[in-house]
């Protein structure tokens, strides 16, 4: 056996040992990394009003102190507003459900001629079998929910600590991170920190610039229809809309068209065109406008990147893949090297019309160059050559003979006298 064999299994079997003991600590680290993926852009969101603050004279910590209060006391009023308008809901729903019962079970009685009462139906529905069911496991799940509760506000506090660190520490993080890179690898990375900045940062104010005018244009239709709970509702459009990719526009309009629907079944249709009718002015009009100098990525590839992000990290990476993706766009934009584009119809989307064109200028060549093989005919050759020869021999002296054509036989306007004579004007 050879002596090297041994060694190699036993490193063989050290790296195999590694890669394991990696992915585990990986898989029992995944979720703190989340967190950590999720300050980061948090920090880089609002990295441009804490820069300014602290330009002006305040501290650091305080300027991202009094951000994240704001940003606080903004995610506490619109949970407090929504919560507010569902109770109210649902105490006007169990409030109403006996008059809702009793009108199905007449429309019921009067379509397929039954005789039931509410009384028996109701007696029907507190002895099943599946409601017992429903509150034991309703029961059993209080201790579930529970944690969840506990779970989220813990993961809350984590990525509040650790936003609030990148931002607060910012350039020290910056400075540590550079110290350990070459000089021209820190260039790089300052650039790439102020591209992630800028794209971050920018996102999040556009977004919550077109929520602000998406929710004031809501608000107006539903004081108009006296839909109830117009000012939480509006917010709840404008925030939903814009801050949850993709599915986030149906997401807001089903709860108005709902709550509309209880007052009356015309307004939820005001609501469902109004909704589609100002989505298509926000794609044309306003996100084009607004998002040219932030987040100017193409509808497709936006799609693309919600779904690749939701597909590794669910709803955490559907929030941050439209930022990511802008900010790797805005990168290799400031690297890729981009030529100017052929004039080349078929680029321009006139294929059809540039092709007949091309087919038409290349039979014009062809032409054009078959008549001028014809006109350089031998016998116009020799005529050439001989008024060559008389412009030689008895030309003027400045040589202005008939310059015909040259010795090797090509016509042309201003020919050379002949073979040593003077060049003909």
């Amino acid at each position: 056996m050879p002596r090297w064999l041994p060694r190699a299994m036993l490193l063989a079997l050290a790296l195999y040992a590694c890669f394991q003991l990696g992915s585990w600590a990986f898989h029992q680290l995944i979720g703190l990394l989340v967190n950590v993926l999720i300050a980061f852009f948090v920090a880089l969101a609002v990295e441009p009003a804490v820069g300014r603050m602290a330009a002006r004279g305040m501290r650091r910590g305080l300027a991202t102190f009094l951000v994240f209060i704001a940003v606080l006391v903004t995610g506490v009023g619109f949970v407090v507003l929504l919560g507010s308008m569902l109770a109210g809901q649902i105490i006007d729903i169990v409030e109403d459900l006996p008059d809702y019962l009793d009108s199905v079970i007449s429309w019921v009685n009067t379509t397929f001629h039954t005789e039931l009462s509410r009384v028996e139906v109701q007696d029907s529905l507190l002895r099943s079998d599946w409601l017992r069911r429903y509150v034991q496991n309703s029961a059993s799940g209080v201790l579930d929910v529970s944690a969840q509760v506990l779970g989220g506000l813990f993961k809350l506090l984590t990525i509040f600590l650790f936003s609030f660190y990148f931002a607060a520490d910012g350039p020290r993080l910056r400075r540590a991170l550079c110290s350990v890179l070459p000089p021209a690898k820190q260039t790089e990375v300052l650039r790439a920190w102020e591209i992630a900045v800028d794209k971050t940062g920018g996102y999040l104010y556009s977004r919550g610039l077109m929520a602000l005018i998406s929710g004031g244009a809501h608000f107006v239709l539903f004081e108009f229809l006296g839909v109830p709970y117009a000012p939480a509702l509006a917010v709840w459009v404008g925030l939903v809309s814009q801050f949850i990719p993709t599915i986030g526009t149906y997401l807001a309009g089903a709860l108005p068209m709902l709550i509309a629907f209880a007052e009356n079944p015309w307004y939820a249709l005001w609501v469902l065109g109004f909704v589609v009718v100002y989505q298509q002015f926000e794609n044309y009009v306003l996100q084009p406008k607004l998002t040219a100098k932030t987040v100017d990525i193409h509808p497709a590839v936006a799609f693309g990147s919600v779904v690749a992000g939701t597909a590794l990290l669910g709803a955490v990476g559907a929030l941050i893949a439209i930022p990511a993706v802008a900010t790797l766009q805005a990168f290799l934009g400031a690297y890729v090297k981009r030529y100017d584009v052929t004039d080349d119809p078929r680029v321009h989307g006139h294929r059809r019309h540039g092709g007949r064109r091309a087919v038409a200028r290349v039979r014009r060549a062809l032409e054009a160059r078959r008549d001028g093989a014809h006109a350089a005919s031998p016998a116009d050759a020799d005529r050439g050559r001989g008024d060559g020869a008389a412009g030689t021999d008895g030309g003027a002296a400045d040589g202005s003979g008939a310059g015909g054509a040259g010795t090797d036989g090509s016509s042309a306007a201003d020919g050379d006298g002949g073979a040593g004579g003077p060049r003909g004007d």
